[in-house]
């Protein structure tokens, strides 16, 4: 599925589009350089979750959690270098859990993703204009 957004509100929609079918076990793999609404997209994400908590970049932290049903785990791997950096602080653990994990800069740990993994590519298309390619294996 292709989007093109013309402001912020218009991407924090179409996150919350995606948020309201996710299930406990999903992972959404976030693929766009700086500035590219990765963030702003997770906001609506987890508004169409459910969750109403203020939803923020876990850059220096890597891994945010807020409560909902399901809860939602918020990585930011733009610190990782390798891989193996991911599995070190618990990845498997949280596959684990009944949850939905998003994950921002996933293009740092290419090889961690589940087949089933919903892949969201993002475009800054100059000023607050964005291009969304939400890529679904059951679609």
């Amino acid at each position: 599925m292709l989007i093109i957004t013309n402001n912020e509100a218009e991407t924090v929609k179409e996150g919350e589009k995606l948020g309201r079918t996710l299930s406990s076990g999903t992972v959404v793999a976030l693929y766009g350089g700086l500035g590219a609404g990765k963030t702003v997209f997770v906001r609506g994400l987890a508004s169409g979750l459910g969750i109403s908590m203020n939803v923020s970049s876990p850059t220096f932290t890597i891994v945010n959690e807020y409560d909902g049903t399901p809860p939602l785990i918020h990585f930011d791997l733009y610190r990782i270098e390798h891989e193996k950096e991911l599995f070190d602080i618990g990845w498997d653990d949280y596959l684990g859990r009944s949850s939905v994990c998003v994950v921002e800069w996933s293009e740092n740990a290419p090889g961690a993703f589940p087949p089933d993994t919903v892949t969201v590519k993002l475009e800054n298309l100059g000023g607050s204009k964005r291009r969304i390619e939400i890529l679904r294996k059951d679609a």
